[in-house]
């Protein structure tokens, strides 16, 4: 895309609002889950299949024209189940089967249950290899389709990601973006603590990325990026994405006493208090 003056900004932070509902009440539901890393993530993927930038088919999720969303970040599938469901793809009451038995709403992508998912993703640094896989089958099958794949911050310190990043170069896979989502924390504590690896786009861009980062929970910064993205066609480009953990409901994580929240959902009490935030 490059004229993104004719995106509803208003219409997508309403999406995105009600994304955030879904997450938490399906977490919350299911007792477990990864509701701070799904919210963090959502203006991305709420941008990604709102905004235009992604091109998708209800009526036949694996379309081989379809553009791919890849999430590494496996255990933030909520914000993918919850956007499907604003998008119409699944009902409130499917998701809100998350991590039930016998639901194909896994507390990780399954693509074997559900032909909405491109990767079965959990085991964290696969991703973007997966992403190349997708991007070179596409120039060989001369389709102008676009790959996405979402990482965590955390998730930047497995020595795939890096090998991977060096081979996105090497094959000039122009119809490539990867996606940081640089929330400052991971299971044990925060990124800093455990394994510093910022600055990440200076080593993208040492590998010969085109490079962004941005304020990753503001939509008009994310619509921008994504938007200048598609713009680059020569080589892989990355947005590193800047965002809170959380984001959304930050006060009631402050609460809570845990701005991390890892893998947990919130109790009803919270959960409540939360969706009221978000009215």
């Amino acid at each position: 895309m490059d004229n993104v003056t004719t995106i509803d900004l208003e219409l997508l932070k309403a999406n995105a609002k009600a994304i955030r509902r879904y997450i938490i009440q399906i977490t919350t539901e299911a007792g477990s889950g990864h509701p701070s890393s799904s919210l963090s993530a959502v203006e991305v993927v709420t941008a990604l299949y709102f905004g235009g930038f992604l091109r998708h088919n209800k009526a036949n999720p694996r379309d081989p024209k379809r553009d791919r969303f890849i999430l590494s970040k496996g255990h933030a599938v909520p914000v993918l189940y919850a956007t499907l469901c604003q998008a119409g793809y699944y009902t409130f009451e499917q998701i809100m089967t998350l991590r039930k038995i016998g639901s194909p709403f896994e507390g990780h992508p399954n693509m074997k249950r559900l032909d909405t998912m491109e990767a079965s993703t959990g085991s964290l640094g696969q991703g973007l290899s997966l992403g190349i896989g997708h991007a070179l089958a596409c120039r060989l099958d001369n389709l102008d389709s676009h790959t996405y794949v979402m990482m965590g911050d955390g998730e930047m310190a497995e020595g795939q990601v890096w090998e991977a990043i060096a081979a996105a170069e090497k094959f000039k896979l122009g119809n490539l973006t990867a996606i940081v989502d640089q929330n400052g924390f991971q299971q044990t504590g925060s990124t800093t603590d455990v394994l510093d690896l910022k600055p990440f786009a200076s080593k993208f861009e040492a590998f010969g990325w085109h490079t962004q980062v941005i304020q990753g929970n503001t939509m008009e910064a994310v619509v921008e990026a994504l938007a200048k993205s598609r713009s680059i066609t020569d080589r892989p480009t990355v947005i590193v994405s800047q965002t809170k953990k959380g984001f959304g409901i930050l006060p009631i994580l402050e609460q809570a006493g845990d701005m991390n929240y890892h893998g947990k959902p919130l109790s009803k009490d919270l959960a409540e208090k939360a969706l009221a935030l978000l009215s």
